[in-house]
């Protein structure tokens, strides 16, 4: 069950959702993307705050990634694959390949240089 605005990114965005099953499948299939692990966004305050964040560094980063939600019951096991802990965090993977995580709200300045040093 996602919040108001994760459904958002779903159903307005068009991203997809990711699952155990179709993780590997469509991360390898994409030269960039960026997962969205939005974790219990009723118990989070900041998980609503950087679903809105999402799409605009889509926007800013002139579309490098392609961005995807993470299904709440997918997180645990791909949580521990790619070794975070804190929620919300944004995945981002090269081929599939794991280059680097930004966890919690951050400022927008904070943010891009965050993903112009992962990218």
């Amino acid at each position: 069950m996602f919040i108001p605005l994760v459904k958002m990114l779903i159903d307005e965005h068009n991203y997809p959702v990711i699952t155990e099953e179709n993780h590997d499948e469509w991360t390898s299939a994409q030269d960039y993307s960026m997962l969205f692990f939005g974790g219990d966004g009723e118990r989070l305050d900041e998980t609503p705050d950087v679903a809105v964040v999402v799409p605009m560094l889509e926007k800013h980063f002139r579309d490098k990634f392609k961005p995807a939600v993470v299904a709440r019951e997918a997180e645990p096991a791909l949580q521990v694959k790619y070794r975070f802990n804190a929620f919300p965090a944004l995945v981002f993977l090269k081929d599939g390949q794991y280059l680097g995580t930004i966890t919690r709200m951050q400022d927008w300045t904070d943010y891009v240089s965050m993903v112009e040093e992962i990218l």
